[in-house]
């Protein structure tokens, strides 16, 4: 079995959890080896629909934003949410969500004045992953193994190696790494090597899906087109997802308690009731995929020099389609950890952030998602008999119905809070000042510089977002220009820490404190209103070490100063 170079960082799974990690390491001077089982071109299926505005925060960052909202449905297609009887029958209520062409102009929506650069954007992942592919393959540091799987993975205290298995021609050859990271979904073969055991609730629900192609059934609607079409009727209850706006539909059947396993099931007759249309209606099926709703959560995330994230950490039933987002939210989180230490500035123990930072976090947003579901599946569990009749005791049903059926749904289509409110509130790198963060919910957040919360965004006089003036990894922010930071600039210096001082002028009330040190992954690390007491003591904390002198990396940019817009 013959040995290939090693590398500094080993990613199993190319999918978008993987690819994003990759691009980001890259980003940041790390050689990166990503494997993955299926062949460059091969299309993954239609699962993820959403992709979060915090995400889109990172693939702005990355360069990528715009190439990712320039793809997926036309330009002019509602990104709606409507509720309507069968999908061809009477809608009962619509969640408005901008079409992409109006994305940055319309204000009217729920999610329309959010505080950020990159509002969400509906994309299929068929259309997003090739995307993130052809920009993760075009970085120098990134190599892509493609058709082949990762075998006999082998962990030790300081670096891991795995068994590479040609899929193509059945070669084996061994590849070592200082670290290893598995991106590699809910059977994930890196979890299994760390020990790590999936605990929660198996099983909260079950959906036959199914991904149809359907030329004629776009024109068969009584109302305006929407990305996702719910279905509310006595017989069955679905989900209807526009893949590209012209003939590919992602079909949800919610399948019934006490209804036999998924083939028992008449496939075929639930998509017709779903969909409200006649025995004669053609459409082909072009895959399949039915899968358990869950709440699982991995009990370790490491074990030494091996980590998991995305769906390998954790599954949960995938409201507010932010499974992938939060997957993509760690592989943030592991990014710049492992660069840090990687790249000389921060001791190896820095990486215990990340399971301190993320299993908790992890745990409340499947918690928000699982609480959202049950609130869900009790709605469907009581649809009037008469939501479909004529008359007005058929419109007083599809009232109500349609009133408490938003009232539940805006909070997963328009999650604020799930997009902004993280925080992190005992992390070992944070400098933390007895503050209590504002509380948040699945739909709301407030914007605050508590250590551990977001760091806000606010707009610059010239237009500009005060993320694109932020550097790529510790940030300065200063609020008054007066305050001498001289010590701290001079205490990063000393220990290699790459950080930009960038002043900006007070602008907005959730800026508390005239200083607000912001981390790689756009968190807050520490604030004040001057320079601690004991400046590297503050650098220690923020890189994760104690006593301990990385090599300077010699990295310090200049001085910057921006003014916020009014």
């Amino acid at each position: 079995m013959p040995d290939m170079n090693p590398c500094d960082v080993l990613i199993v799974g190319a999918g978008p959890v993987g690819l994003t990690l990759a691009i980001d390491l890259a980003w940041r001077g790390i050689d990166v080896t990503l494997v993955e089982t299926r062949a460059p071109a091969a299309p993954p299926e239609p699962k993820c629909n959403h992709v979060a505005a915090r995400t889109m925060e990172i693939f702005r960052r990355l360069g990528v934003a715009k190439r990712v909202r320039d793809a997926g449905l036309p330009a002019d297609y509602p990104h709606d949410i409507s509720y309507r009887t069968t999908f061809t029958g009477q809608e009962l209520t619509r969640i408005l969500i901008p079409c992409r062409r109006d994305r940055f102009t319309r204000r009217d929506g729920p999610d329309c004045n959010w505080p950020t650069p990159e509002p969400p954007h509906r994309i299929n992942q068929i259309f997003l992953e090739p995307i993130l592919f052809e920009h993760a393959a075009a970085q120098p540091r990134v190599r892509i193994i493609s058709q082949t799987a990762v075998e006999d993975v082998r962990i030790e205290d300081n670096s891991a190696n795995a068994a590479l298995r040609d899929l193509r021609t059945d070669a084996v050859r061994r590849l070592s790494c200082r670290y290893l990271v598995g991106c590699d979904g809910a059977r994930s073969v890196v979890r299994k090597a760390i020990g790590a055991e999936l605990t929660g609730d198996a099983v909260v629900q079950r959906v036959q899906s199914t991904y149809i192609r359907a030329p004629d059934l776009i024109h068969r609607q009584l109302h305006e087109r929407a990305w996702g079409t719910g279905v509310i009727n006595p017989r069955r209850a679905g989900m209807v997802y526009a893949i590209d706006g012209r003939e590919r539909w992602l079909v949800h059947n919610y399948m019934k308690p006490g209804e036999g396993d998924f083939d028992s099931v008449d496939r075929d007759a639930c998509i017709r009731t779903i969909l409200g249309v006649p025995a004669d209606f053609k459409y082909d099926i072009i895959s399949r995929e039915d899968w358990y709703g869950r709440r699982l959560i991995a009990n370790r995330f490491r074990d030494r020099c091996a980590f998991i994230a995305g769906d390998a950490a954790h599954i949960w039933v995938p409201y507010a389609g932010y499974g992938m987002n939060a997957g993509i939210a760690d592989a943030m989180n592991l990014s710049w950890l492992l660069a840090a230490h990687l790249n000389g500035w921060a001791p190896a123990s820095i990486l215990d952030a990340y399971e301190a930072e993320r299993w908790p976090i992890t745990s409340q947003v499947s918690r928000f998602a699982m609480s959202h579901a049950e609130a869900e599946i009790r709605r469907r569990g009581a649809v009037p008999d008469e939501i479909e009749d004529e008359g007005a005791e058929g419109e007083r049903a599809r009232r109500q119905t349609g009133r408490l059926t938003y009232e539940i749904n805006v909070q997963q289509y328009a999650c604020a809070g799930l997009n902004f409110g993280t925080y992190y509130d005992h992390s070992p790198i944070i400098a933390y000042d007895g503050t209590e963060p504002p509380a948040y919910t699945m739909s709301s957040y407030t914007p605050s510089t508590v250590p551990g919360c977001r760091t806000p965004h606010l707009w610059c006089k010239d237009g500009s977002s005060l993320y694109d003036a932020m550097g790529p990894e510790f940030t300065l922010l200063r609020f008054d220009s007066a305050v001498d930071v001289a010590a701290l600039e001079l205490a990063a210096r000393d220990k290699g820490v790459p950080l930009k001082l960038l002043d900006v002028e007070p602008a907005a009330a959730a800026f508390d404190g005239l200083l607000v040190l912001s981390r790689p992954d756009q968190h807050v690390a520490w604030r004040g209103d001057r320079s601690p007491a004991d400046p590297l003591a503050l650098i220690d904390r923020v890189r994760g070490a104690a006593n301990q002198t990385p090599r300077p990396s010699g990295i310090f940019e200049a001085h910057q100063s921006i003014m916020p817009r009014a």
